[in-house]
């Protein structure tokens, strides 16, 4: 059987490591991939955003099931692309696709029906948005409409701040058109948890929940990133609160998007936050988060492809989907200077044990025979454990033995559940 994955990042390779586990599985194709993948897939310089080269590859190649993960080609229509062809998928299509491709089409969507969130305002005029922020609290929310590489959000701890979000956004257009529309919401607090979800459009099944850390430095300080490292499961995520979340929040979203005529199919992304007056969802995407991926797939006791392919027929069950009561922990190891600017081209050294398995490639390029660093998030070392202490341990034991030059960790990945843990 051959699997083609879009995309080319530290998810891809987790979730490429994890079907690879298939027996069924002959080939796997990867577009574009990355140095570090080609170890475990064929990569070919396609981009995911290249629908035509994605479909001209497709019609080159026997393909038997694809794999779209980046929410880019997902919105675009990546999926509908290649279902017209004959090949089945996991990840829905862009009318479903939408509950992250647009803010405002998923706060609209939880408006009206009735699924807790952020109380918000919509502008498309940035003198509207500024006028309702001078009579606003803060802090205050300003999100960007559409899709901005995970940065389109900036919480705004005064009126200067906010309206610099807003004309960045909405006049200067660093986000391009994705800055159309705005929202405006208000801050929420409490914990934040990340539950990843596969869905066939009539069932849920939460996986593991997890904790992202966003912020470049100790103590969630510095700026927003991709995310600096993830632990799994998160301490607060209680199974009390799993129970409320399905009866309130994933199931009515499932149903939804339904009567919506806009059935999701594939991983359902659900961002909460678990606030005084119970959780509500920040946000919805619609794909595996990254580096979620590289801790939950690791305890996915259940075969990946198998459960797929359940998704993608409208077949999926609970009994399908299995995890084990362990830990994980990935600590992203980046490049000095992310997610501003950083140096690349650097030979990266892994150790020479079975470790490498536990070592997920997401900016890296193969030249001459080498690995070299060629993006702001360079790898996750992840370890896997009984308990999440000696997860935590595992995975930064594992990323000292990674060296390259400017090479940059957190050094607190997992210290905030840890010690929730312990309260």
């Amino acid at each position: 059987m051959n699997i083609l994955v879009i995309g080319g990042g530290g998810r891809e390779h987790a979730v490429i490591k994890s079907l690879k586990k298939n027996k069924r599985v002959e080939t796997i194709y990867a577009l574009p991939g990355n140095g570090g993948i080609a170890a475990d897939a064929q990569c070919y310089p396609v981009k995911a955003t290249d629908l035509d080269g994605i479909v001209a590859f497709v019609k080159n190649h026997k393909i038997n099931f694809a794999v779209v993960t980046p929410d880019d080609p997902l919105v675009l229509g990546c999926v509908d692309r290649l279902e017209e062809l004959g090949i089945p998928c996991f990840g829905p299509r862009a009318n479903a696709a939408i509950i992250e491709g647009s803010k405002v089409f998923s706060k609209n969507l939880m408006k009206k029906y009735n699924i807790p969130t952020a109380e918000s305002e919509t502008f498309t005029n940035a003198e509207d948005a500024i006028d309702y922020l001078r009579k606003g609290s803060f802090p205050a929310v300003i999100k960007a409409d559409g899709l901005a590489l995970g940065k389109g959000v900036v919480i705004a701890q005064n009126f200067n701040e906010a309206e610099t979000a807003v004309r960045e956004i909405m006049c200067d257009k660093v986000f391009g058109a994705s800055g159309n529309q705005i929202l405006v919401e208000e801050f929420l607090t409490g914990p934040e948890v990340s539950v990843l979800s596969f869905t066939d459009g009539k069932t849920v099944v939460p996986m593991v929940s997890s904790m992202d850390h966003k912020r470049a430095l100790d103590g969630d300080e510095g700026l927003n990133t991709g995310g600096m490292g993830t632990v799994a499961p998160n301490p607060y995520y209680t199974e009390e609160i799993a129970k409320e979340c399905m009866e309130r929040i994933f199931l009515p979203t499932v149903q939804a998007m339904n009567a919506e005529g806009r059935t999701f199919k594939g991983c359902l992304y659900f961002g909460l936050m678990l606030t005084p007056k119970g959780p509500k969802v920040i946000e919805y995407n619609c794909r595996f988060g990254d580096p979620e991926t590289q801790v939950v797939l690791p305890l996915l006791e259940s075969d990946l492809l198998e459960i797929m392919q359940a998704v993608a027929g409208g077949t999926l069950t609970e009994d399908k989907v299995r995890f084990s009561k362990g830990a994980a922990c990935c600590v992203v190891v980046a490049s000095e200077g992310y997610p501003k600017k950083y140096q690349t081209g650097y030979e990266i050294t892994l150790p020479e044990t079975a470790d490498k398995e536990n070592i997920y490639i997401a900016g890296a390029k193969l030249e001459n025979g080498k690995l070299l660093t060629s993006g702001g998030r360079v790898l996750g070392a992840v370890a896997v454990a009984d308990s999440l202490k000696e997860a935590v341990s595992g995975a930064y034991a594992l990323a000292e033995k990674i060296h390259f030059e400017n090479a940059y960790m957190r050094k607190d990945i997992g210290k905030r559940a840890l010690a929730a843990m312990e309260d």
